[in-house]
């Protein structure tokens, strides 16, 4: 059920300032040591290793992962067909009931080579299709989408509440993105005092349904109000997260403040803006994995380091190669994309006369929406000596990108977060990007990248033209580069402040339960 951005409106209510983060916001409850292991239920609908279509499954599978030595983190999600065809050992450990138009189910424990404990939702007639986790093989929304997903926001409730028999409840349930957005809901309708934090990972995609649903998926008459999940006549799972989870977080400091205006907002700007006005919005930049090492990447041909450039220029000469590109002395430019509207490669494609005429090569990595694919396509055959596309994905390819490219395009119209920029970062590629969500938090304009402020040609067309420059001083742009690789933006350093907010809702219930 993901849709494109609706118009950013909205008539109810007018943003207000954001909020500081919860650490700062509110006091940090200090719990002692013997209580600090929690037992806390990630909700999502993807998981790399399992099934994978963007960022959310790095996220869903990288932070659990992250916070094992300090909680005891838990992982649920549908059991997709290809998860089942998988062949890996899962056992069943529960049975869940059905509720209205939602389906009973079976409950899956698979255990994750790096100890991460994965429940699988395991009910065939919602799940084991055909297709990616959210359309079919055409690329067509399944049309119950919104009970597929209400399933899996109905089980996390059952399991915060013990009645799953599986012998685990949770302390805090995590939900992630739309489609675990009536996790909190159905939490707080059953009456739990169980925190819930939701996060948003792109606020564009909402999961909206009809109005009839209400009564297929048990939703309260009191939910279809516009403070709770109804949005402009139709109900939104997305909106049920924010409305009723305890805290909200996105996956960026700048993407929190954006989302409570109106050019980010997508129409529930100034909901966001109440929110953020209560101190229950927050942002916390996303890490990656700290396998992305260029001295160790198994995936590279030639590893090399800050201290050792031969390795970078080998896997150029091999990126130019895989990527049917003649050896050259320009720079080399990488686009490692989901070929879509919002990742602005229509600017690109506005700009490549100057790489084309700055004698620079593009490679360009990725799939997507048709018309973008035939558009990139019919670029490179204008520029078959200097502009190279590849419309699909595989890790190998995306790595050696990043590993040989100098630059890499990133002129998002918004990115909630964006990975591609730590990655290639890591890898001693600079990006050049636009200064919205992440990528602003990501980035050090002039040191590790370049940054450009308004999404037209003209703008992206001078952070460009910085890079060449660059290029052309040796020094400056080794220099960029060794900030750029130290950077380690790693999971590591964002389980801080999502255990800071985790300690704190559950020492705000804690001295909820205390009160008389």
């Amino acid at each position: 059920m993901s849709e494109a951005a609706v118009t950013a409106r909205n008539l109810r209510s007018t943003p207000v300032n954001i909020a500081p983060p919860p650490a700062t916001s509110r006091p940090v409850v200090q719990i002692s040591s013997t209580q600090a292991r929690k037992k806390i239920l990630f909700v999502t609908s993807e998981l790399t290793g399992l099934v994978k279509t963007g960022g959310l499954a790095d996220v869903s599978a990288a932070l659990p992962s992250a916070l094992l030595d300090r909680h005891d983190v838990r992982v649920l999600m549908p059991a997709y067909a290809s998860i089942i065809d998988s062949g890996l050992p899962i056992r069943i450990v529960g049975n869940l009931g059905g509720l209205a138009g939602i389906p009973p189910c079976a409950i899956g424990r698979l255990d994750m080579d790096d100890g991460l404990i994965v429940y699988l939702l395991l009910c065939p007639e919602l799940y084991q299709r055909p297709g990616n986790p959210y359309s079919d093989e055409h690329g067509r929304d399944w049309p119950d989408n919104p009970v597929r997903f209400a399933r899996l926001g109905l089980a996390a409730a059952e399991i915060a509440a013990g009645t799953a028999c599986i012998r685990w409840a949770p302390d805090l349930v995590h939900a992630h993105d739309w489609q675990a957005g009536l996790a909190p809901a159905y939490m707080h309708w059953r009456g739990l005092s169980t925190p819930s934090v939701f996060t948003i990972h792109n606020l564009a995609y909402q999961g909206t349904m009809d109005m009839g649903y209400r009564r297929a998926l048990g939703i309260p008459v009191e939910a279809c109000h516009h403070d709770r999940m109804e949005f402009y006549g139709k109900l939104s799972m997305l909106k049920a997260g924010i409305a009723y989870a305890n805290h909200v977080t996105t996956v960026s400091p700048t993407y929190a403040q954006e989302i409570t205006t109106a050019e980010f907002g997508c129409g529930l700007e100034g909901f966001l803006g109440w929110k953020a006005g209560q101190g229950l919005l927050s942002g916390i930049l996303n890490g990656i994995d700290e396998s992305w090492d260029p001295q160790t990447d198994t995936h590279l041909q030639h590893n090399f380091s800050a201290n050792d450039w031969s390795g970078k220029a080998a896997n150029k000469a091999l990126a130019r190669q895989r990527f049917g590109l003649p050896e050259h002395d320009g720079p080399l430019f990488a686009v490692v994309s989901r070929l879509a509207q919002q990742k602005g490669l229509d600017l690109t494609m506005a700009i490549a006369d100057t790489l084309v005429q700055a004698g620079a090569q593009l490679a360009i990595l990725g799939c997507g929406e048709p018309h973008i694919e035939d558009d990139v396509r019919a670029l490179a055959l204008l520029h078959p000596e200097q502009i190279s596309v590849h419309i699909g994905f595989n890790e190998p390819d995306a790595r050696l990108l990043f590993a040989g490219s100098d630059f890499l395009l990133m002129p998002s119209r918004y990115e909630p977060c964006g990975l591609s920029q730590m990655y290639a970062q890591r890898f001693g590629s600079l990006p050049v990007a636009r200064r919205t969500g992440g990528l602003a938090d990501s980035i050090e304009d002039g040191l590790t990248g370049f940054l450009f402020d308004q999404a037209d040609p003209a703008h992206y067309r001078l952070a460009i033209e910085r890079a060449l420059a660059t290029y052309r001083h040796p020094d400056l742009l080794e220099a960029m580069r060794r900030r750029a690789m130290s950077a380690g933006f790693f999971w590591r350093q964002a389980t801080d402040p999502y255990d800071s907010l985790y300690q704190r809702l559950l020492g705000e219930r804690q001295e909820a339960v205390a009160q008389p």
